[in-house]
């Protein structure tokens, strides 16, 4: 089940690619707005960030399998919270 909201860390793990990166992407014009800015960063609608992937990025599109796997952040070793 896809979460309503992501951070910079499920946004980087969604596209493959570091937080650095997602920080580069955040500096775009493009970029959607954040849909809240809380103390630990900003948070943007998952709805929002799929519509920017399939604009913008058409080979990362395609709909996420829930494959059980309960790794997070594989690339940062963190575990999912809803495993």
């Amino acid at each position: 089940m896809t979460k309503p909201l992501m951070g910079q860390a499920e946004i980087a793990d969604r596209l493959g690619v570091s937080r650095q990166r997602v920080q580069q992407l955040i500096g775009r014009p493009d970029w959607p707005t954040p849909y809240v800015t809380l103390a630990m960063g900003k948070v943007w609608r998952t709805e929002d960030i799929e519509t920017w992937i399939r604009d913008h990025r058409p080979k990362d599109t395609g709909p996420e399998e829930d494959t059980g796997d309960t790794t997070l952040g594989r690339r940062h070793g963190r575990k999912r919270d809803d495993a």
